[in-house]
């Protein structure tokens, strides 16, 4: 008896479980624990970084908390939990492929070659590769920085980038490695590295923060584009088409230009400075037509 009231149990709770969450191992394993956990980086103004009371706030955690709202939906859940778990340039990935987190909202570009590991929801951002150095150091172009010590953060496209073109063209550059932003961008303000290379939008967004914004300038040359998009664990159709349907719905709606207005049109914590940064065309174009891909020509 003991025996057959176990495996009508069994059958309930299968029964009782959302059809999308039994086809996707992270929908269930989310049912599963009643938490979901969110990846976020510390320092990646305005996209997902901590206030000035140690809150995680940003672009990207408000997209990802509208992802939050249509999971809770779907599970029919909601009172479900969510996990802030910091995450770096460095682990963002491994942890995503490893199940410790099932979403990661910051800064992170979404290429074929990451495409591989984990997987990409639909693109929010797109930036550039460039440099930040000091105006006074009369850095103009990538043949100035010849013989000269750069910096770039670890787990970083721009990072590779930079090594890569570094051994390319024989530029006998000095390249140094920082564990964050606010790191590298502390090493070109104290003299330890001339420039900077990260994604333009984080050099600007630095740039406004610092003590003089005056003193620097992000180079003018453009070196790869970087579409943005949140990570999230590879080939789990199910949890792809809940996420993907809620970016895809908030993108072609008219809150998400209060949301980018909100970032980067108007006064931000901690320090209350306005980026300035009008929404481009291309990624007016992108967010109308929503896209995961990962491929750099389907964004020019």
């Amino acid at each position: 008896m003991r025996k057959l009231s176990l495996v009508a149990a069994v059958v309930a709770a299968a029964v009782a479980l959302p059809a999308v969450a039994q086809d996707s191992p992270t929908l269930k394993k989310i049912k599963d624990s009643g938490t979901i956990t969110i990846g976020h980086r510390d320092s990646s103004i305005p996209f997902s970084y901590y206030d000035d009371k140690q809150q995680v706030v940003g672009y990207a955690l408000d997209i990802c908390m509208k992802v939050v709202d249509a999971i809770k939906a779907e599970l029919k859940m909601p009172n479900l939990q969510v996990k802030l778990n910091p995450v770096t340039s460095a682990t963002r990935i491994p942890l995503i492929a490893n199940g410790t987190i099932d979403l990661e909202c910051g800064s992170t570009t979404n290429n074929l070659d990451r495409q591989k590991q984990v997987g990409f929801t639909n693109t929010y951002f797109v930036t550039a590769n460039r440099y930040v150095a000091k105006k006074a150091s009369n850095i103009n172009t990538l043949a100035d920085l010849k013989g000269k010590t750069v910096v770039s953060t670890s787990g970083t496209t721009n990072l590779k980038w930079v090594t890569e073109e570094n051994a390319k063209q024989n530029l006998g550059l000095s390249i140094l490695t920082a564990k964050d932003h606010a790191e590298a961008f502390l090493m070109v303000e104290t003299g330890r590295a001339v420039a900077f290379f990260m994604d333009d939008i984080l050099l600007y967004s630095l740039v406004a923060s610092s003590k003089s914004p005056g003193d620097f300038a992000v180079g003018s040359e453009a070196y790869t584009v970087e579409p943005y998009g949140a990570m999230m664990p590879r080939d789990d159709a199910g949890f792809r088409k809940v996420v993907d349907g809620a970016t895809a719905k908030l993108y072609t709606s008219p809150e998400m230009t209060a949301l980018y207005d909100k970032w980067f049109q108007k006064a931000i914590p901690p320090k209350g400075v306005n980026l300035n940064v009008p929404m481009s065309p291309l990624l007016k174009r992108v967010l109308a037509n929503p896209t995961s891909s990962g491929d750099p020509a389907v964004y020019k």
